[in-house]
């Protein structure tokens, strides 16, 4: 596998966590690996905050694509349980782009963010030569919140239930089904059931919906290293045990047969959009059925135990040394 994507944990260790600058009594949470946010505590309130790149894929629709990607960025503080207040974004952009192109991304970008309650406060926007990718600058989230309020991603403890929203890969799927048609060799209609997917990816109003309606205790979005190293993640990070049933987890139509078509591991792969939920038992049911009244997929997949590690239907699961996504975007290149 390729060392595309996020750093692993080991380098993380070796590289990151020794030398984090200046340490500061305000800061609450700060970096660790599989934690998607960090915390400062200002005047008795919490500013969670996180930073990501920015990717604008053009073959989703300009406006389209500038939703999505802002939906990306957002999620990481909207897992905290405090919702995303202020963003600061940079779109260092390719040369060619035209100045309308620009538009109609800033238009899904400035729209969604109002929708969402999110000020943009600051940025810089500019063309520079040697861009020629989709990923065209950077963006920190803050939110600004009460710190009672804030739920770690490893927060999760023995009999907390297990709710898993969207299902694995979808982000996956609808990306290489809108970049790849052709590729894929699937008929035409199955092509045009996984682009659907693309609309999996938000999950910032999932979230709220899932922390008003139950007593959350940890929440991850499973990214690079999908679900199962997300799950993995947040198990680790807690000390504790996730015991997952695999018919209980939602797979959205086209999922299956796209990742089959390009043989990745649909748990393994990217997958944007997908929130992993801990919730105190007795409390599963009702978040999963509120995320489910917005229209998302969403399940009670399993439960939290003492011990160590993540089993699916009794075996251990290993999340993957990196993501396969990236391997397979160079093959269908």
């Amino acid at each position: 596998m390729s060392d595309l994507g996020k750093i692993d944990r080991d380098v993380f260790r070796a590289v990151i966590y020794p030398a984090l600058g200046a340490d500061r009594d305000d800061v609450a949470i700060g970096p660790q690996h599989g934690i998607d946010f960090g915390v400062v505590e200002v005047g008795g309130r919490a500013v969670v905050m996180a930073a990501d790149p920015v990717s604008l894929l053009p073959e989703l629709g300009l406006e389209r694509a500038g939703r999505f990607a802002l939906e990306i960025v957002l999620t990481d503080v909207a897992v905290s349980g405090v919702p995303p207040t202020h963003l600061a974004i940079s779109l260092t952009l390719p040369p060619d782009w035209r100045d309308a192109d620009l538009a109609a991304v800033w238009d899904g970008v400035a729209a969604h963010a109002e929708r969402l309650g999110v000020s943009i406060v600051t940025g810089h926007t500019a063309r520079y030569p040697g861009v020629d990718s989709s990923w065209v600058g950077g963006a920190t989230v803050l939110g600004v919140g009460d710190p009672a309020d804030v739920v770690r991603p490893d927060g999760a403890r023995p009999g907390d239930e297990l709710v898993l929203t969207t299902g694995p890969a979808a982000e996956t799927t609808g990306l290489f089904a809108t970049l790849f048609p052709e590729q894929l060799g699937l008929d035409a209609e199955t092509v045009a059931t996984a682009r659907e997917r693309v609309d999996d990816i938000a999950a910032v109003a999932d979230a709220r919906a899932a922390f008003e309606a139950g007593d959350v205790t940890a929440m991850h979005d499973a990214t690079e290293g999908g679900v199962a190293g997300g799950l993995v993640e947040m198990a680790r990070g807690a000390g504790v045990r996730f015991e997952i049933e695999s018919d209980r987890v939602p797979v959205a139509p086209g999922v299956d047969t796209v990742c089959d078509a390009v043989d990745v591991d649909p748990w393994t792969v990217s997958s944007a959009g997908t929130l992993l939920i801990a919730v105190e038992s007795g409390d599963g049911a009702a978040v999963a059925e509120a995320v489910r009244r917005r229209g998302t997929r969403a399940a009670v997949v399993g439960s939290v135990t003492d011990g160590a590690g993540v089993a699916v239907d009794g075996e251990a699961l290993e999340p993957p040394a990196s993501d396969p996504t990236w391997d397979a975007f160079d093959r269908l290149s």
